[in-house]
C-alpha cells in the first residue's frame, strides 16, 4: 500500500469506496432522469443536462476507482483522474445555470470562463503532477466562487427555491472542503465524501426541479 493510501484506516477507506460507489449509482440514475426530462424541452436543455449528469458520473466513478485501487502506480494515476474530475464536475454544474437561466451574454461568458478554468486545472494536474498545488487550489476556489459575480442576476432569473437549493449546495461543499483540510484527523475524508454527495444532491435537485 502506498504512503498516501496508508493515511486512511481500512474502515475509513471502505467508507470512502462505498459512499462514492453509491453516489455513482445514484448519479447514473440521475443522468437518465435528466435526459428523460430535458429531451422534450430543447437541444440546449438536453446538452446542458447531459454535461452536468456526465460530470457527476465521472466524479463518483473516478473517486470510487481511486479509493478502490491498491497498486501504488495505478492509485497515483487514478488520483490525478480523481482531481481532474473535480474540475469537470464544477464546470459541469455551472453549465445548466449559465445556458438556461442566465441571460445569453452573461451566461456564455460564465460558461466559457468556467470551462477555461477547468481546462487550466486539468492541464496542471496532467502535465505538472505534484507541482503548483497552491495554484491548483486557487483554481478550484475561484471556480467555486465564480458564481458570486453573477449572484444578483442569477437571483433575478432563478426561482427563490432554486436559489436556496443552489446556495445550500455551496454551503455543504464549503463545510466539506473545511473537513478535507483536516487531513490528519480520522474520518474527515469520509465525511468530505458524504458532504460531496449531499452538496451534489442539492445542486441536482435545483437543476432538475428549477432549471429544466
Amino acid at each position: 500500500m502506498s504512503a498516501e493510501a496508508a493515511q486512511y484506516s481500512q474502515c475509513e477507506e471502505q467508507i470512502n469506496i462505498w459512499s462514492h460507489f453509491i453516489g455513482l449509482l445514484l448519479a447514473c440514475a440521475g443522468l437518465v432522469m435528466l435526459v428523460l426530462k430535458s429531451y422534450s424541452l430543447s437541444y440546449v436543455a438536453l446538452i446542458s443536462a447531459v454535461i452536468f449528469g456526465f460530470s457527476m458520473v465521472l466524479l463518483f466513478l473516478a473517486s470510487t476507482l481511486y479509493h478502490r485501487a491498491t497498486n501504488p502506480g495505478v492509485r497515483a494515476r487514478l488520483r490525478v483522474l480523481d482531481h481532474c474530475a473535480i474540475f469537470v464536475f464544477i464546470a459541469g454544474t455551472y453549465t445548466p445555470f449559465t445556458l438556461l437561466i442566465l441571460p445569453a451574454a452573461t451566461g456564455w461568458w460564465i460558461f466559457g470562463i468556467s470551462w477555461a478554468l477547468a481546462t487550466i486545472g486539468i492541464t496542471l494536474k496532467l502535465f505538472f503532477t505534484g507541482r503548483f498545488k497552491l495554484l491548483s487550489t486557487g483554481v478550484y476556489l475561484f471556480m467555486g466562487w465564480l458564481i458570486v459575480f453573477v449572484g444578483k442576476t442569477l437571483l433575478e432569473n432563478l426561482s427563490s427555491q432554486g436559489f436556496v437549493w443552489l446556495a445550500a449546495g455551496g454551503v455543504v461543499y464549503t463545510v466539506g472542503a473545511l473537513l478535507y483540510s483536516f487531513k490528519r484527523l480520522a474520518y474527515t475524508h469520509a465525511a468530505f465524501h458524504i458532504m460531496v454527495m449531499i452538496g451534489g444532491g442539492c445542486h441536482y435537485y435545483a437543476i432538475y426541479q428549477h432549471v429544466l
